[in-house]
């Protein structure tokens, strides 16, 4: 029988500056360098400090820690944000991930109401990709529901693959709350899957982004699935700890999803294949029970 050894994943870790919320931007490279994750994903949004390219960078040097992808201000609340113009939002967003060294620029479809937006989105996002280095990676959203309601908030559609993207970003939570099959999305993504953010979710209307393992997503085959193809992109750890009782709680949070998604992407292959690497202590990407609920 062969030996099987371990390949040292490609794909790097970072972590996402709102998994810290409602701590800072600037605690959040702190943390990210403490717990050894690869750099972070800036989520441009209300911080200052998120929004402002020297800090950043500034933030970047002190931790040593890398910005590997910079989220464009695409929430409700961000909607002033760098400017009202949504495209100009993106030429900033761009601008930022080019000076910073990221590769990724993530960006969510428009909102309905965003109707010319909405109409150039996808020939608009081709020529942007095409001016840059810089991947424009497009997430999958989901309907937005209330009791038996069911809103269609997003256009040309939440689901990116119903449209032509030269990259997409695929959300766990987001998979979840739009209820579909997760492992269907992403044989649809193909080699046009870019960038991940992990997370779990149970479907519940809510977008919980809970730590991977402790929902109903299928979590750890998506992670195995990408080692064994070689995927070279970003995993980017998004969870939910704002309602963790103290740092401390929010730090080994952060270190289970980090040990978790590091566990699953170290998969195993044909002696000689990988750098022979032991893998980690399989207990510690276990799920552990919940201690709470995230949503």
């Amino acid at each position: 029988m062969g030996i099987e050894s371990v390949r040292v994943p490609q794909a790097k870790v970072a972590l996402s500056t709102a998994s810290v919320y409602p701590e800072s931007t600037a605690a959040a490279f702190e943390i990210a360098g403490r717990l050894g994750y690869d750099g972070v994903e800036v989520m441009v949004w209300t911080d200052p400090v998120s929004q402002d390219v020297d800090a950043l960078r500034r933030l970047s040097d002190f931790h040593g820690v890398p910005i590997l992808a910079v989220h464009a201000p695409c929430l409700l609340i961000t909607q002033r944000v760098w400017a009202k113009d949504p495209w100009e939002k993106l030429v900033r967003a761009r601008a930022a991930a080019e000076t910073l060294g990221a590769s990724t620029v993530v960006v969510h479809p428009p909102f309905r109401w965003q109707r010319t937006y909405a109409r150039e989105f996808e020939r608009g996002v081709w020529r942007m990709a095409d001016e840059t280095d810089v991947r424009f990676a497009v997430e999958n959203m989901y309907p937005w529901r209330y009791r038996d309601r069911e809103m269609l908030a997003y256009a040309p559609d939440w689901d990116p693959t119903q449209n032509d993207y030269r990259h997409f970003t695929l959300d766990l939570s987001h998979t979840a709350t739009a209820r579909n099959d997760t492992l269907a999305m992403v044989e649809r993504m193909g080699d046009r899957l870019g960038h991940v953010h992990i997370a779990d979710g149970n479907g519940s209307a809510k977008d919980e982004h809970l730590v991977p393992g402790r929902g109903s997503q299928p979590c750890a085959e998506v992670l195995e699935r990408l080692a064994a193809r070689g995927f070279d992109g970003h995993v980017v750890v998004e969870v939910n700890t704002r309602r963790a009782m103290s740092a401390a709680e929010r730090e080994e949070d952060l270190a289970e999803a980090l040990a978790y998604t590091r566990l699953h992407l170290a998969a195993p292959g044909p002696a000689g294949t990988g750098a022979g690497r032991t893998p980690a202590d399989p207990e510690a990407g276990r799920s552990a029970s919940p201690r709470r609920g995230d949503a």
